[in-house]
């Protein structure tokens, strides 16, 4: 991908817009487009890993930002930093790797990376939660981790289907600014 005015200038939009969808109020948890970014991230910028990587971190840190100063006026309950919350930072960037993992942007590589990046994300971050603290008082056993797995489901449908929502307007946005610049070329 070439870097150019537009083509920065649509980044930022798409991470500002990122960013600020994740902090809407009456949003379903989970479903946020932050593991989509970095599908795409991933996929476009295989050969500039820095901008690839960042996408996800900036989004997210920059909804934390929006979170924390809402928390701070009490506009939210939501705190925007944490102990621990690098962890989350962690896992969001490494979801970027799905994304190197599709060469081109073709529908069945998008959903099936769309599939196992929240996949992976749910079972990673769902056991941390359990090793770290037993999973909001749930016991360090066998029953202990799968009811920490239960108790994430509601995220987990959420974030599969936001990373498809998201993935096909991300996806879908630049194959149709693509067809549009040819169009206009030709």
């Amino acid at each position: 991908m070439k870097f150019n005015k537009n083509v920065l200038l649509s980044i930022v939009l798409m991470v500002v817009i990122t960013s600020v969808y994740r902090i809407m109020p009456n949003r379903p948890y989970g479903f946020a487009p932050q593991i989509a970014l970095a599908l795409f991230g991933g996929a476009f910028f295989v050969n500039n890993k820095k901008w690839a990587f960042s996408l996800p971190i900036i989004s997210m840190f920059l909804s934390d930002l929006l979170y924390e100063g809402l928390f701070r006026y009490g506009y939210s309950e939501i705190q925007g930093f944490y102990s621990g919350q690098w962890v989350n930072y962690l896992l969001i960037a490494s979801m970027t790797v799905f994304g190197f993992l599709i060469s081109e942007a073709k529908i069945t590589k998008v959903v099936l990376a769309s599939l196992a990046a929240p996949t992976t994300y749910f079972l990673l971050s769902n056991s941390l939660v359990w090793l770290g603290n037993g999973g909001y008082q749930r016991p360090k056993s066998m029953s202990g981790f799968i009811q920490t797995l239960v108790d994430g489901i509601p995220f987990y449908q959420n974030s599969i289907l936001g990373t498809i929502v998201f993935g096909a307007i991300l996806f879908g946005g630049y194959s149709l600014l693509k067809s549009v610049e040819k169009k206009q070329i030709a």
